[in-house]
């Protein structure tokens, strides 16, 4: 066994990574973006999130390792690729964990008519207690991530029951007021919604029996996903139409106009799980993959370190990182705002999720796989082409990545293999043992006396 998640922990990690605070805005967004026909563009993403979760479900059951990505790409394209792409991941978490504690803070201050100074301890309170409960490792954190999880989604489940009375059919029409470009730029702001697979990897090594445990929750993890993002998209198109790009707390107008102060608390509520789920997620991913760059070189050893079970050194530098970032935001409000954070979080976790699933591409057997992943790094390559100047980001990362590498070499990656069909994946860092009998502990010298008898005397 490598670690103690379960299949419901894992599930509620996997949801709480990729149902983020987006999906608070992220409807509305789409609907201003494309109009009714933005619900293809949620089609489009959906089903392309089959294939990038098939595919690092896959590489996580045959590579359980806390590096993720970074080992993954470790073992299909060396050292030096591995060591840019934990990077990418390592730099993104601090600016996407406070971009989403804003952005989930504001949405939680405007549904209970508070102003932007509750808005700022709102999300400082979510983001310390999202590093906090990291301290105490998953064991008993991914309790309390599935307390919250179930929760979540009851509320979710509860906002669309309520809207979906209110639907009106002449809400879908003009259905493609803004034609294709419309559903292409629908697409591009949706990328936010599919990401998360890339961040769950990482906790890969923590389940009990990956390989049992892995297909299952990320079957589980899509379903619920799918549900909650469709049944939010159609009843954002049908019960708000064109006015949802207009508001606020989209989510709270779902519940309607007389709900009062139960639908305002409900909302925010809604807000803060979701950001602090998203919070957690990819803090303890990025926790552990620190820790596994500095296990393999790629940062310096002193990440590697941990604490009954937890990666501590690395976690305190994505605090000060976060914090760093927080003071940045609210020193130059203007210059460093939640959008510009949360591009440039998403051109990286694209950067990553890229590579990630080139290597499924070439270490994976199963060609159902292996195209979804080619399919899905069409996608993804696209989304982050779309990057605009950003994507100088990601190569800014780089130059500094490789320059580590260049003064601190790393030894050669295992060879690409590929088990035979129906074989068991050996896992990272397995060492074969012969055990010992126990008399040979005892007189380590009777087996060699023993086999030196068994010889002929022609032979001793």
């Amino acid at each position: 066994m490598t670690g103690h998640i379960g299949v419901a922990r894992g599930t509620a990690l996997y949801v709480g990574a990729v149902l983020g605070p987006g999906v608070l805005v992220l409807p509305a967004l789409a609907v201003h973006a494309a109009g009714p026909a933005s619900l293809l563009a949620w089609a489009v993403m959906l089903a392309v999130s089959v294939p990038i979760a098939a595919a690092f479900a896959a590489l996580g059951i045959r590579y359980p390792d806390s590096g993720g990505v970074a080992t993954f790409t470790r073992r299909a394209f060396g050292p030096t690729a591995a060591t840019v792409v934990g990077w990418w991941f390592y730099t993104a978490v601090p600016m996407g964990m406070v971009a989403g504690a804003l952005a989930g803070a504001r949405y939680a201050a405007a549904a209970l008519g508070a102003g932007a100074g509750a808005a700022a301890g709102i999300a400082t309170g979510v983001l310390a207690a999202a590093y906090a409960m990291n301290l105490v490792g998953l064991h008993l954190s991914g309790r309390v991530q599935l307390a919250l999880t179930g929760g979540l989604c009851a509320l979710l489940v509860t906002v669309i029951v309520v809207a979906v009375p209110h639907i009106q059919a002449t809400r879908f029409t003009p259905f493609a007021p803004q034609g294709l470009s419309g559903v292409t730029s629908a697409a591009a702001v949706l990328f936010v919604a599919i990401c998360g697979w890339e961040a769950a990897a990482h906790l890969a090594g923590e389940f009990t029996h990956p390989r049992r445990q892995l297909p299952v929750v990320a079957a589980a993890s899509l379903g619920i996903i799918a549900v909650l993002y469709a049944g939010l998209a159609i009843c954002t198109v049908g019960v708000l139409g064109a006015s949802a790009g207009r508001s606020d707390v989209p989510l709270l107008r779902l519940l309607g106009p007389h709900a009062g102060v139960g639908a305002s608390v409900a909302a925010a509520l809604c807000a803060l799980l979701l950001t602090f789920g998203a919070c957690f997620t990819f803090i303890a991913a990025a926790a552990r993959a620190g820790a596994a760059l500095g296990r393999d070189g790629a940062f310096p050893a002193w990440f590697a370190a941990t604490r009954g079970g937890a990666p501590r050194r690395s976690l305190a530098v994505q605090t000060g990182a976060a914090a760093a970032v927080a003071v940045a935001a609210t020193a130059a409000p203007t210059v460093v705002d939640v959008d510009l954070l949360m591009r440039a979080f998403s051109v990286l976790v694209a950067s990553v999720t890229l590579l990630g699933l080139a290597s499924a591409v070439r270490l994976l057997d199963s060609p159902l796989i292996r195209g979804g992943a080619a399919v899905g790094a069409a996608a993804v390559g696209g989304v982050a082409a779309c990057g605009g100047r950003l994507v100088l980001l990601p190569a800014a990362v780089a130059v500094a990545a490789l320059t580590w590498r260049r003064h601190h070499p790393a030894p050669p990656a295992p060879p690409v293999t590929r088990p035979a069909v129906g074989s068991t994946p050996r896992r990272i860092a397995e060492v074969d043992v012969q055990p010992r009998r126990s008399h040979d502990l005892v007189n380590p010298g009777a087996r060699m006396s023993a086999s030196t008898r068994s010889r002929p005397a022609s032979q001793r």
